[in-house]
């Protein structure tokens, strides 16, 4: 069989001397299963070379498994993976040119610093001298010069999860592969060590395979999102396709706080390129929303963004006239998050809970109440139909 082209994103890089050349990873019809236990199932994926990908999904979900067949740490029970124009399946752990950070970090602590940096390179046998070059060059692109004498009991957990990045990069790999490599932090480091990952992925033009069950996370990483779930690709695409155009019913749930109509389609009609849809809610009537025509009768949904509904007070009257997607609903709960606050709502007509998130300093200028009963209107364009 012929090696899979992967095309590159020629992504800059100004560590090139940190890094062999970034490798894309190609995924065929992969599958993995533990007895009678499917893990993955029939996965095909390309990860061009020189991008940070995500898999995301729920535990359970088969990314992790994922990763640890690309690192050579599990045996494929069917398929191939490509790394370049090399079939990774007949290499060992060892020899793929790939390095693995755990969510553990797995740092050796008897050992300073420096010794566990070069211990990847002493197993590869690596002579001292260029050990010394490495190590020091590694260490002080990521800051840790300083602490090269103290042992992992005495960093705090960022400084621990950079000795952990500076191990897996110094040995030079074409793809470094990191499973949650930030879910022992705290929320104010977790966020500036992703910036952290993020800017130095892009310095080695390294490709970069990280899994995660953090959204947030993903959105803010990645050049490609995988979502996953029961061992399979749900959808891939970029942060803002799948923020804004999940494919599935299932995507627009986990990777968002997006609100879901359950219906059936009572009508399709044509409006431009896309199709203008009339889905019939149980207890609610018709909601007007956009997408792929799907046949009058299917069963489906349509998906709103929790930051697209309009609130005012009741009675007031639409702009343009009558509104198709305008109810009435109560507002449930009000949760300030900071910058953000959470509002919670059940619709009068059928009594589906809904999310209305909306910046803190715009919703302090409304006078809304809990226990209100106000009106929720949208336009079609947001409403996205879903047909599973």
């Amino acid at each position: 069989m012929d090696a899979p082209l992967i095309d590159s994103p020629a992504p800059t890089s100004v560590g090139q001397a940190l890094a062999l050349g970034a490798a894309g990873v190609s995924l065929r019809s992969v599958t993995k299963r533990y007895g009678p236990v499917t893990a993955v199932e029939h996965l095909t994926l390309d990860i061009p070379a020189g991008y940070y990908c995500c898999l995301l999904g729920p535990s359970g979900c088969g990314k992790t498994t994922v990763l640890r067949m690309i690192a050579g740490h599990e045996e494929i029970t069917e398929g191939e993976i490509w790394m370049g124009d090399r079939c990774l399946n007949p290499i060992p752990a060892a020899k793929r040119n790939t390095s693995m950070m755990f969510q553990s970090y797995a740092l050796f602590p008897h050992q300073t610093v420096w010794q566990n940096v070069e211990f990847g390179l002493r197993m590869q046998g690596i002579a001292a001298p260029e050990r010394r070059t490495r190590v020091g060059e590694i260490l002080d692109t990521l800051g840790l010069s300083a602490l090269a004498q103290r042992k992992p009991a005495r960093l705090s957990g960022g400084q621990q999860q950079r000795v952990a990045l500076a191990r897996a990069l110094v040995t030079r790999p074409q793809v470094l592969l990191l499973d949650e490599p930030l879910s022992a932090l705290d929320e104010n480091l977790r966020i500036k060590t992703r910036a952290e990952l993020r800017k130095l992925q892009r310095q080695f033009g390294m490709t970069f395979i990280q899994v995660t069950h953090n959204q947030d996370e993903a959105y803010s990483l990645s050049d490609q999102i995988v979502v996953m779930d029961h061992g399979r690709i749900d959808q891939v695409g970029r942060p803002d396709e799948i923020f804004a155009q999940p494919l599935s019913q299932f995507v627009a749930t986990f990777t968002g706080d997006n609100n879901l109509f359950h219906g059936t389609v009572a009508r399709v009609g044509k409006d431009g390129n896309q199709a203008l849809i009339e889905l019939e809610v149980p207890q609610l009537g018709i909601i007007f929303c956009r997408g792929e025509a799907p046949p009058v009768g299917a069963a489906g949904a349509c998906c709103l963004r929790s930051d697209a509904l309009t609130l005012t007070p009741l009675d007031t009257p639409a702009e343009d006239g009558p509104s198709p997607n305008r109810f009435t609903a109560r507002i449930t709960a009000v949760e300030f998050t900071g910058y953000i606050t959470r509002v919670f709502l059940a619709l009068e007509a059928n009594g589906q809970e809904l999310l209305y998130k909306v910046r803190t300093v715009d919703w302090a200028r409304h006078s809304f109440q809990e226990g209100e009963v106000v009106t929720l209107s949208w336009t079609d364009q947001d409403c996205r139909f879903l047909a599973h």
